[in-house]
């Protein structure tokens, strides 16, 4: 089964860089789309490996590992939101910037207690060494992902000169 993994993951991984040969980033929403889809079925099989995931926990694990990554983009979102708003303003009062600060670091807040919350749902699923490895693959897989950014980036960059 790891080998059948690691083969899907390699394919995926290829399929990738190939798309962001064509282009750095995604142009439309619906690349964007596509992108994000496709870096989410990549980040399941990342973590499916490197936690040594069984089908079962996948099934049950992967349902609520989706649910919180919405909510904290949602946080996040919101923050964001109100940060481009206040930054957007010609002549933004203290209060405003005062509220779009308060919000840019209550979202990090918010985001730090809902993953906490769904922490306690992930001990029903995974093993406490799972649990204990999960915000480190979770590292690894965003490192993973900035340097084959930069490469690709590099790549594109030497090709136009």
């Amino acid at each position: 089964m790891n080998i059948r993994i690691f083969t899907l993951a390699a394919l995926l991984w290829l399929t990738l860089s190939a798309s962001f040969s064509v282009s750095a980033a995604p142009q439309t929403p619906g690349e964007r789309e596509q992108w994000m889809t496709e870096m989410r079925q990549y980040k399941r099989i990342y973590i499916t490996k490197e936690l040594e995931l069984s089908r079962e926990q996948q099934a049950k694990f992967y349902p609520l590992y989706e649910e919180m990554e919405e909510n904290e983009a949602r946080i996040n979102d919101e923050a964001r939101a109100m940060e481009k708003r206040v930054a957007e303003t010609q002549n933004a009062s203290d209060l405003e910037y005062e509220k779009a600060t308060e919000a840019v670091y209550d979202a990090a807040v918010r985001s730090a207690q809902l993953e906490r919350e769904y922490m306690e749902k992930f001990k029903e699923i995974l093993s406490r060494k799972q649990l204990f490895r999960l915000k480190a693959v979770e590292r690894q897989f965003n490192r993973e992902m900035m340097r084959q950014h930069h490469r690709l980036r590099t790549k594109v960059k030497g090709a136009e000169k």
